[in-house]
């Protein structure tokens, strides 16, 4: 029985890894990295960008899962086996149900966004992807332009003047799908579709229909995190790619296309940031989805004399008279 009940508990946690840590990394190689990370650190050892993002890697699961860290060094070699085997089977099916559940719902959204002729079957994925129209453009690379039937052609023909690669951002990550070439940062991250990739994954699917303002919920900029972790963002962006395409199962390498290396661009986006006004892009951007996801609120604007006239300090007052008045009357 207690065996079963870990096995349970660590399914259960695992399903944490592939939303907010890491969409293909091994938890194996983010627990070495780290070990050679804590061995090396006092030394003079230079780190790969590929180290540091395992390292980072880390960090993030061990803000996940709390427990980890500690659990890691009181396991046995069979113990710890099964703990990892737990985890990726938690962490695949997590996967694997937001990848279905996306299928589903980024047909509707387009559907009811664009209303294209013959609709997209949100059971059947064979009609969509370049051939296309309107999922073809949301993939297009944001330097060439759907609408020009040489680039449209030499897409869909792939062509070498023509490679969709990881090395493009999409259209569909750019606000109104609409990039600019001489400031490509521009509208990038801020698509319609990834807010309500994002709250149909991590709030509820109902919720993603509520994008266009700034949220009824609390404002959470300073003490929730969610909003603020680029690997739920990341996760997403990969997700909804896979959910345009036609391809029924997932993989790491589509034709051209490398998901693992466009899940590492988006990382590098937030993280390697070549300097300060960047980084407060960044912070610009990370607010925008906050306020976008969960809200804003005014609570810091309810002052003690604004609170003091309102209905519950109100009626507290006038209880307080009527039992002053009653002790009156009874004297």
């Amino acid at each position: 029985i207690d065996r079963y009940r870990k096995t349970t508990y660590y399914v259960s946690q695992g399903q944490a890894i592939r939303r907010l840590v890491a969409l293909y990394t091994p938890t194996e190689d983010v627990i070495a990295e780290n070990d050679r990370h804590c061995e090396t650190h006092d030394r003079d050892f230079n780190t790969t960008q590929e180290q540091d993002c395992l390292q980072r890697g880390y960090i993030e699961l061990a803000k996940a899962l709390p427990w980890f860290h500690d659990k890691l060094a009181s396991l046995d070699h069979e113990e710890l086996e099964h703990m990892l085997r737990q985890l990726k089977r938690g962490a695949d099916s997590a996967r694997g149900d937001d990848t279905a559940t996306l299928k589903e719902l980024v047909a509707s959204w387009l559907n009811n966004e664009f209303r294209p002729i013959p609709l997209i079957s949100a059971g059947d994925k064979h009609h969509r992807g370049f051939v296309s129209d309107i999922c073809g453009k949301l993939l297009c690379p944001a330097e060439w332009s759907w609408e020009d039937p040489v680039i449209r052609a030499g897409i869909r023909d792939r062509t070498t003047a023509f490679i969709v690669s990881e090395n493009s951002w999409p259209l569909f990550m750019y606000q109104n799908c609409e990039a600019d070439a001489n400031n490509l940062e521009h509208g990038l991250m801020k698509s319609k579709l990834l807010v309500m990739g994002f709250k149909a994954i991590f709030t509820s699917p109902s919720s993603a229909n509520e994008v266009d303002g700034e949220g009824e919920g609390a404002n959470i900029i300073e003490n929730n995190q969610r909003a603020q972790r680029q690997s739920d963002q990341t996760k997403v962006k990969t997700c909804i790619r896979f959910a345009l395409l036609s391809i029924t199962s997932w993989r790491t390498v589509d034709g051209d296309f490398d998901y693992q290396m466009f899940w590492n661009n988006i990382v590098d986006f937030f993280e390697d940031v070549p300097g300060p006004a960047a980084r407060t892009r960044i912070s610009e951007l990370l607010e925008w989805w906050t306020r976008k996801v969960f809200g804003t609120n005014h609570r810091q604007d309810l002052m003690s004399d604004i609170i003091s006239q309102m209905s519950v300090s109100a009626l507290a007052a006038q209880r307080l008279a009527m039992e002053g008045a009653a002790f009156d009357s009874d004297s």
